[in-house]
C-alpha cells in the first residue's frame, strides 16, 4: 500500500512541475508588456525599472521561474489589479492596508489609481489610526473647513445617516471642495455600517465625458474659465449676527476662485470637464443666459451611463477615487436604514487648462460677455441649492 502511494506521488511531481512551467510561460507570453499591466501606461521609466527589478523581470527566464515558484509556495501572489468598468474603476486585491504598503506595491497602486480613476479594496478591517496611515501614503491629508470632524482626527469626517438624521438631498454630481484654490487630489471613503438595501455611490469619469464631446465643443470649452464658490455651505452662517460675521471670515479665507472648464490631469495629461453645480457659479466673460446654458449642458455629462461606475458597498470596504477626474453622487435610497462612512481627502494642486486658441469667429459668436457684467454681479449663482449639511458621499 505504501509503495503504491509513493509511486503515485513520484508520478504526480513531474506533472506538477510541468503544469507550473506551462502556467508560468502562459503568463509571461501573454500579449502586452507585463510592466505596463502592473503600473499602467503613465509610469515613468524610473518606476518601470524599479518594478522590473523588484519582480525579477530583468533576470533570466529560469531565475524568474524559480522566484515565481517560491512566491507561489509562500502564498505571495503580489498585488492584483482587475479592471471593473469601461470608463473607470478597478479592484485591488492581495494587499493588507492595515500595515505599511511596500514601495513597489504602492507604486503599482498609485499608478492604477491614475489609470482607472477609482480603486476598490474589499475586506479591510482597519482601526481609525490604520485608516489614516493608509490615506497618508497617498499624500498630505486635508481638513474640511465646513464639515464636522472627529476631535482626535480632524482630517476624518464621519457621514452617519439614518431616518432620524437624514442626509441632505444629494441630487448633484460633484467633485469635492472645488471652492478651494487647490482642490483635493483624492477622496477616500470606507464603510463602517452598510444598509441592507441601497446606499450605493455612483461615480463618473469626466475624462470620458470630455472625450465624448464633439471636437468643436472640446475646443470651445477648453478656452473657458468658471468661477467657483462654497455656496452650498453659506446657509450654515445665515440668520444671526455671529453667523454673518463668521461668513465674512470664511469669505476671506476662501474667496471665489477660477478654474478652467477643461482641466488637464497633472499626471496623465488628459483633458477633462471640471465644473460642478455644487460650487460653480458662472462662466467668466459671457452673459448670464449664455453661462447658464453652457453649465446646464455640462452638468448633464456625468449622467451618461457609459461614463459611470456604481460602487455597491460591503462591510469593511475602502474606495479611493481621483477627485480631479471624477465626479460622484450618492442616492438617498437606503432610508430609513443606517449608513455610516468615514471620509478622508488628499491635498491636491492648482488646476490648469488646455492652452488652445479659438478662432476669432467663434469668439465673436459665443463669447460676447464683458468684464463689466462680471464685476457688477449680474451673473446668477447657478443651480445648486444651499444646505445646512455636508453633501453625502
Amino acid at each position: 500500500m505504501y509503495i503504491y502511494f509513493i509511486k503515485r506521488i513520484i508520478y504526480v511531481i513531474p506533472v506538477l512541475i510541468g503544469s507550473s512551467i506551462l502556467v508560468f510561460l502562459l503568463l509571461n507570453l501573454a500579449p502586452g508588456d507585463p510592466i505596463t499591466k502592473l503600473v499602467g501606461p503613465f509610469a515613468s521609466e524610473e518606476t518601470r525599472q524599479l518594478i522590473r527589478e523588484e519582480y525579477g523581470l530583468d533576470k533570466p527566464i529560469i531565475t524568474q521561474y524559480y522566484k515565481w515558484v517560491l512566491n507561489l509556495l509562500g502564498g505571495d501572489l503580489g498585488v492584483s489589479v482587475e479592471k471593473l468598468g469601461a470608463a473607470l474603476g478597478a479592484e485591488i486585491s492581495n494587499v493588507d492596508l492595515s500595515i505599511p504598503i511596500p514601495t513597489t506595491e504602492m507604486t503599482v497602486i498609485q499608478n492604477a489609481f491614475v489609470e482607472h480613476g477609482l480603486l476598490i479594496f474589499r475586506n479591510q478591517d482597519l482601526t481609525q489610526e490604520e485608516y489614516l496611515a493608509f490615506g497618508r501614503q497617498f499624500g498630505e491629508l486635508t481638513v474640511h473647513p465646513f464639515a464636522t470632524s472627529l476631535p482626535n482626527f480632524p482630517e476624518l469626517i464621519v457621514l452617519d445617516n439614518d431616518v432620524d438624521n437624514p442626509p441632505l438631498s444629494t441630487d448633484q454630481w460633484h467633485s469635492d471642495e472645488m471652492f478651494r484654490d487647490e482642490p483635493p487630489a483624492a477622496t477616500i471613503i470606507r464603510s463602517t455600517i452598510t444598509p441592507p438595501i441601497g446606499g450605493d455611490t455612483l461615480l463618473a469619469s469626466m475624462t470620458a465625458a470630455y472625450d465624448g464631446l464633439n471636437p468643436a465643443l472640446q475646443e470651445f470649452y477648453s478656452n473657458l474659465e468658471a468661477v467657483n464658490d462654497f455656496k452650498v455651505f453659506r446657509a450654515l452662517y445665515q440668520g444671526t449676527y455671529e453667523g454673518r460675521k463668521k461668513l465674512v471670515e470664511m469669505e476671506e479665507l476662501f474667496p471665489n476662485t477660477s478654474h478652467p472648464v477643461v482641466r488637464v490631469h497633472p499626471v496623465n495629461k488628459k483633458p477633462l470637464i471640471y465644473v460642478s453645480p455644487q460650487t460653480t457659479k458662472y462662466i467668466r466673460g459671457v452673459r448670464d443666459f449664455e453661462s447658464d446654458q453652457i453649465l446646464n449642458m455640462l452638468y448633464q455629462l456625468p449622467e451618461v451611463p457609459e461614463y459611470q461606475y456604481r460602487v455597491c458597498w460591503e462591510p469593511n470596504m475602502i474606495i479611493i477615487w481621483d477627485n480631479r477626474s471624477t465626479q460622484h453622487y450618492a442616492p438617498r435610497d437606503y432610508l430609513p436604514h443606517r449608513r455610516r462612512m468615514e471620509r478622508l481627502t488628499v491635498k491636491g494642486d492648482k488646476p490648469y487648462g488646455v492652452a488652445k486658441k479659438i478662432s476669432s469667429t467663434t469668439v465673436e459668436m459665443n463669447i460676447r460677455g464683458t468684464d463689466k457684467a462680471e464685476k457688477t454681479g449680474s451673473h446668477r449663482d447657478g443651480l445648486a441649492r444651499p444646505s445646512t449639511r455636508m453633501a453625502e458621499k
